[in-house]
């Protein structure tokens, strides 16, 4: 398969990366370097980058920007960075992506475990989180020429040594990694699905 994978250079995009090349072309689209590049937050940009790759059997995003801080430190600025960055911004590359993936392909976002477990500080994530997971539940019934679905990431142990953290609560991005390989090599569409699932 020919798969477009944003956000390819991030510590679970690489590893996506990793896991898909043995068998597939991957064209990975970072905000800098990469094959080629895309902000997220602009629309133009998105349509820019799949103008330039063209039909893709595979649409992957491990990107989208949100602010992590309390309540009442957020503000207008942050709810707007995760609106139109980590929404909007992967809901666009389904809107605007349909048309480039294949007949029987798929679109995979990322979400996270925020969205059904928060914590303190993870409001604006929670929010953007939820919303991901619940437009791929609706838009899957009425997509009827591609699979749209979103992966739901736990703490990533690298990310978590790198912030000095206890990674024993954590999951490899290798093992994450698997959860994109059975969105997009599966047949599933409209569905949530948990990195821990696919250990």
């Amino acid at each position: 398969m020919k798969i477009l994978l944003i956000g390819a250079s991030g510590t679970i995009g690489a590893a996506v990366e990793t896991a898909l090349k043995p068998e597939h072309t991957v064209i990975s689209a970072n905000f800098s370097g990469g094959d080629v590049q895309v902000d997220l937050g602009n629309t133009e940009s998105i349509n820019a980058m799949f103008n330039s790759v063209g039909k893709v059997d595979a649409v992957i995003s491990t990107a989208g920007l949100a602010s992590f801080a309390a309540l009442n430190e957020l503000t207008e600025a942050d709810y707007q960075l995760a609106l139109q960055n980590k929404l909007m911004g992967q809901i666009n590359l389904i809107r605007i992506g349909q048309q480039f993936v294949n007949t029987g392909g798929s679109v995979t976002l990322t979400s996270g475990v925020l969205s059904r477990e928060p914590m303190h500080g993870s409001s604006v994530i929670s929010m953007a989180n939820g919303a991901l997971e619940s437009f791929v539940k609706a838009a899957a019934l009425e997509l009827d020429t591609l699979r749209v679905n979103v992966v739901a990431p736990i703490f990533v142990k690298e990310t978590m040594a790198m912030m000095g953290m206890d990674t024993t609560s954590g999951l490899s991005a290798a093992d994450t990694a698997n959860a994109y390989v059975a969105a997009v090599t599966g047949d599933m569409s409209g569905k949530t699905l948990d990195a821990p699932g696919f250990v």
